[in-house]
C-alpha cells in the first residue's frame, strides 16, 4: 500500500489533535473560571483552591495548545495535572478508569505526554518561531 499521501498529512493531522485537545482542555477551564458554559459543579468554585488552580492551567494550557505556542512544555504540565487528577480524585473510588470515570483524565494525560515527543504539528506558532530563527 502506498502511504505516501497519508505520511505527508501525519504532521498537519498532529496539529488538528493537538488543536480539538486544546479546545477540549480550554473548554473545561472556561467551565470552571468563566463559568462558560455553565456547570452547577462549577458555580461556587474558589480560584485558591485546587479546581481553581486546574482550571487556570486548563485555560491557558489549553489556548497555549491550540496555537501551538510552548507546546512541549505545556503539554509537560498538563500530562502531570491530569495523573494527579486521576490519582487524587478517581483512584480513589476504584481502581479501574471505566468505573472510577476516570478514563478522560487517562487519555489527556497519556495524550499530552505524546505531544512533549511528538511536538505541536506543522501548523503551530512554535514550527514558525522556530522557522524564522533558522
Amino acid at each position: 500500500m502506498n502511504t505516501g499521501f497519508l505520511d505527508a498529512w501525519a504532521p498537519r493531522m498532529l496539529s488538528v489533535l493537538r488543536i480539538v485537545a486544546g479546545l477540549l482542555f480550554f473548554e473545561h477551564g472556561s467551565m470552571k473560571l468563566l463559568h462558560f458554559p455553565p456547570s452547577p459543579m462549577f458555580e461556587h468554585l474558589q480560584l485558591i483552591s485546587l479546581f481553581g488552580l486546574a482550571g487556570v492551567l486548563e485555560f491557558v494550557g489549553g489556548l497555549l495548545l491550540i496555537l501551538g505556542l510552548f507546546t512541549r512544555p505545556g503539554a509537560f504540565i498538563l500530562s502531570g495535572e491530569m495523573a494527579f487528577a486521576y490519582f487524587m480524585v478517581h483512584a480513589k473510588q476504584s481502581f479501574y478508569p471505566a468505573i472510577n470515570q476516570g478514563e478522560a483524565a487517562v487519555l489527556y494525560c497519556f495524550l499530552f505526554l505524546y505531544f512533549v515527543f511528538a511536538g505541536p504539528g506543522e501548523w503551530s506558532l512554535d514550527r514558525m518561531i522556530g522557522r524564522r530563527r533558522a
